[in-house]
C-alpha cells in the first residue's frame, strides 16, 4: 500500500491510497468464504461452492465489492497511522481506479484534529456577577415546603381559584358523546390549568352540586380540531389550609427547632447552588476566552455530523412524547432552517471545546485511571436506570465507550485548567472552585455538559 497525504486546511487532509491487487487476496477470499456461506448451489455443501461457481451464480464484480468495502477502511487505518494524523468523524472516500486484477485507487478526505497554540491558562481572568441572596428568595423556598404540608378541607361555598374540587365531566360534539370524553370523580386544582381550557374559568363560582357548560377545542381522538361541549358538575370543594409559619411549622417540616434555623439552613442551600453557578459561568466564560485566543478552527465535517446527531436526538426525544419535528417548530414559531442554524451554532461551540480540551489533556498528558472511567460509568448507568454492566456491553456494541473515555479526559483537562484560571466578582472579590468540590456529583454532571 503507498499513500501521500494533502493538507486541504487546518482541519481537513485528503489521502490518496494505491493498493496493489495482491494485497487486496485476503479480502477476496474473505468475500468469496462469506458469499459462499450464504450461497445454496445444489451439488455443493454450504459454505464449499469453489470460487468459479460463485462468479458464475452472483458475479465476480459482487465478489470485488465486498473485498473492497472490507480492505478501504483498513487502508485508510494505515495510511492514518503512517503519516501520524488524529483524524476526526467519518472519511469521505471516493474510488479513482479500480479493475479486475489491477491496483485500488481511492482518495478519503478526512477531518483531522487542528494543531493549535494554547494560552496559558493562568493569563485568562473572568468575571462574574457578585453573589447576592434575597430574603424573597429565601421566602419562596420556605412557602414551597408549607405548600407541602398544606390540608384540605372541605367548605359550604362556591369554588375560588386554588381550591381543590372533585369533579365529572362529559364532553358532546353536535350532541354526540365523544369517546373517552367523560370521567368522573376526578380531582382538580382550581386556577392549575392542568386538564381542558376553560374549565377552570367554567369552575370558579360553582358550589358542590352545582354544573356548567363551557365549550373546548379537542386536540385528539376522532373529532380532534373540533369544537367540544363540556358539562362539569362540582363533587366537593376543598380549602388549602396552610400551616402557621413558628416554630413547631420547622419542627414538623424539617430537622431544626426554629423557624429561624430553618430559614438559616435554606439561606445556606441557596447560598452553596449560587456559588456552583457562579463557576459555571466562570467556566463558560474562560473557555470562550481560551477558544478565541488559541484560534480554534472546527472541522466542517465534524459539525455535520454532529448537528444530525442532536436533530435526530430531538426527534427521537419528540416522538417519545408523541410529537413530531413539525408540530415542534410550530410551536416555536420557527423555521426547520432556522432550526438547523441554531443547531450549528451550538455545534461549532462544542466542537470547538472539545478539540481546545483534547489539546490541553496532550499538552498535560491527562491520564484517566480505570477507576475513573468506571465511576464516570457507573454515574451514567444511575442517570439512565440501568445496571452498570449492561449500561457498559450496550456502550462497547455501539462503538460509544470510546466517547465516554474522551470525555472524562475532557473533564479532567478542563478541571485543571480551571484551577489556573483567575476568577473574581464584579465586586472584585476572588471566586474559589471551594463550592465546585463540595457539589460532588452536581458538579460531575456539569463538568461533562461540553
Amino acid at each position: 500500500m503507498k499513500s501521500t497525504v494533502e493538507t486541504l486546511s487546518p482541519t481537513r487532509v485528503r489521502l490518496a491510497i494505491e493498493v496493489p491487487f495482491v494485497e487486496l487476496e485476503p479480502s477476496l477470499k474473505k468475500a468469496y468464504r462469506e458469499i459462499g456461506q450464504q450461497v445454496q448451489v445444489p451439488g455443493f455443501r454450504q459454505g464449499k461452492v469453489p470460487p468459479a461457481v460463485i462468479d458464475q451464480r452472483v458475479g465476480r464484480g459482487a465478489v470485488l465489492n465486498e473485498a473492497v468495502q472490507e480492505a478501504i477502511p483498513q487502508n485508510i487505518l494505515a495510511a492514518v497511522r503512517e503519516h501520524d494524523l488524529k483524524t476526526l468523524g467519518r472519511p469521505e472516500v471516493e474510488i479513482t481506479e479500480f479493475n479486475d486484477g489491477d491496483s485500488l485507487n481511492f482518495t478519503a478526505e478526512v477531518d483531522v484534529r487542528p494543531e493549535l497554540t494554547l494560552p496559558d491558562p493562568g493569563t485568562i481572568e473572568v468575571t462574574v456577577d457578585e453573589l447576592q441572596i434575597d430574603d424573597s428568595e429565601i421566602d419562596e423556598q420556605v412557602k414551597s415546603l408549607r405548600e407541602r404540608f398544606a390540608t384540605l378541607k372541605t367548605v359550604e361555598r362556591a369554588a375560588q381559584e386554588g381550591d381543590f374540587v372533585q369533579i365529572d365531566l362529559n364532553a358532546t360534539v353536535d350532541g354526540q358523546d365523544v369517546p373517552g370524553g367523560s370521567a368522573t370523580n376526578l380531582s382538580h386544582e382550581v386556577g392549575s390549568k392542568q386538564l381542558l381550557p376553560g374549565l377552570d374559568e367554567a369552575l370558579v363560582g360553582l358550589a358542590a352540586n352545582e354544573s356548567a357548560t363551557f365549550t373546548t377545542q379537542l386536540v385528539g381522538g376522532d373529532f380532534a380540531g373540533k369544537d367540544a361541549e363540556v358539562t362539569v358538575t362540582v363533587r366537593t370543594v376543598k380549602e388549602k389550609e396552610l400551616p402557621e409559619l413558628n416554630d413547631e411549622f420547622a419542627q414538623m417540616a424539617s430537622e431544626f427547632d426554629t423557624l429561624e434555623e430553618l430559614r438559616g439552613d435554606v439561606r445556606e442551600r441557596i447560598t452553596k447552588g449560587k456559588r456552583v453557578e457562579q463557576i459555571y459561568a466562570a467556566r463558560d466564560k474562560a473557555l470562550e476566552q481560551l477558544v478565541a485566543a488559541a484560534e480554534v478552527p472546527a472541522p466542517e465535517g465534524v459539525v455535520r455530523e454532529e448537528v444530525a446527531s442532536r436533530k435526530q436526538a430531538m426527534v427521537d426525544q419528540l416522538e417519545r412524547i408523541g410529537a413530531s419535528l413539525e408540530e415542534y417548530l410550530a410551536a416555536e414559531e420557527k423555521t426547520e432552517e432556522q432550526l438547523d442554524e441554531e443547531l450549528t451554532t451550538a455545534a461549532t461551540e462544542g466542537v470547538k471545546i472539545q478539540l481546545l480540551l483534547d489539546t490541553l489533556a496532550d499538552a498535560d498528558d491527562v491520564q484517566v485511571s480505570d477507576d475513573e472511567f468506571g465511576h464516570e460509568i457507573v454515574h451514567r448507568a444511575q442517570r439512565a436506570g440501568m445496571p452498570p454492566q449492561q449500561y457498559y456491553d450496550q456502550l462497547v456494541r455501539s462503538g460509544a465507550a470510546a466517547a465516554v473515555f474522551g470525555d472524562v479526559r475532557r473533564g479532567k483537562a478542563l478541571a485543571s485548567v480551571m484551577e489556573r484560571v483567575a476568577i473574581k466578582d464584579s465586586a472584585g472579590n476572588a471566586v474559589t472552585l471551594d463550592a465546585l468540590k463540595a457539589e460532588g456529583d452536581e458538579a460531575h454532571d456539569h463538568d461533562h455538559e461540553h
